[in-house]
């Protein structure tokens, strides 16, 4: 974990590593420079498309690019996808085209830019749409492995990235990466602590504090919202008896929702979702905002006793 960086690089970077295959090409809305696929856009010109601020042009570009036989990834901010979320729906989910959206800047973490900018929804969107793929990697080197995965599978994606540079875990490890399973990075028998993005490196903080108190958790990395790992929450029902979930989004529809929505029907066990609360973020620091918020570690941790004493 000596190592930080923004998980946007990653997705960069992968983009340069799928150059080679001649059917992708990237598509901007006029933030080629924040999303990182500038770096393609240099070394490839003749297979990027520039669409200005047009978010929903470019989402239909894309469908048409899938449709004729290319593998589309177009980026922007995670908020300003969701302008084109219509587009998203009935142009790319419904015909179930294989175009990879990357929403650049999501959650609160990009705290200076303000509630207008954060986008604390946009999992829970894009996880309603049949046949999407829904990823929030934790760090570079998971987000380009992921994104690299995504040109084998036949249908549409929409990865989270953020600006804010984070702990890297998986510098060697790049062969437990697999779209749709949870990596487990810590093992631990009295509660799991299951986490996406910038909050995996919260959730390990909060391990380390409960590990103090005589509590040991497990975490895991849940890099891929949908399909969500069901097997491995089963194994942590078993093991642990009770769960916590943790993102920067909100606590309506994202992970924690997706994971309440199987434990009810399936595995009912006690669970205690710590994200986003029903309410818009404000303009703060990347660590000021997770402490506003009440998402950073010491809240994990005292989530993760919540759900201990109900254990019953």
């Amino acid at each position: 974990m000596s190592r930080m960086a923004a998980t946007r690089d990653g997705y960069g970077q992968a983009l340069l590593d799928m150059a080679n295959n001649e059917r992708v090409v990237v598509l901007e809305a006029d933030l080629g420079k924040s999303t990182k696929s500038l770096h393609f856009r240099k070394e490839y010109p003749h297979r990027t498309i520039s669409c200005g601020i047009g978010e929903q042009n470019m989402l239909l570009t894309a469908a048409g690019l899938a449709a004729s036989g290319y593998i589309p990834f177009a980026s922007t901010f995670a908020i300003f996808t969701e302008r084109a979320f219509e587009q998203m729906r009935n142009g790319v989910a419904r015909p179930n085209l294989a175009v990879h959206l990357c929403g650049s800047h999501g959650g609160t973490h990009t705290g200076t830019d303000g509630s207008s900018a954060q986008s604390i929804e946009d999992l829970a969107i894009f996880r309603t749409l049949p046949n999407v793929v829904v990823l929030h990697p934790c760090d570079d080197v998971s987000t380009r492995v992921l994104t690299n995965q995504l040109i084998k599978i036949n249908s549409p994606s929409y990865t989270r990235t953020a600006r804010n540079k984070t702990p890297v875990f998986y510098d060697g490890r790049e062969e437990m990466i697999q779209i749709g399973k949870g990596v487990k990075l810590i093992e631990g028998n009295d509660i799991a602590i299951i986490a996406c993005g910038v909050m995996v490196s919260e959730a390990m903080k909060a391990a380390e504090q409960l590990k103090a108190e005589g509590i040991n958790a497990s975490v895991v990395d849940m890099h891929t919202i949908k399909p969500l790992d069901t097997t491995l929450i089963d194994e942590l029902v078993a093991t642990c008896g009770a769960l916590v979930t943790a993102e920067d989004h909100s606590v309506i529809g994202g992970l924690g929702g997706a994971t309440a929505e199987y434990l009810s029907s399936n595995n009912p066990t006690p669970l205690e979702i710590v994200g986003v609360q029903d309410k818009f973020g404000e303009s703060g620091q990347a660590d000021e905002m997770l402490e506003i918020m009440q998402i950073s570690a010491p809240y994990i941790a005292d989530a993760a006793k919540r759900a201990i004493n109900r254990k019953k």
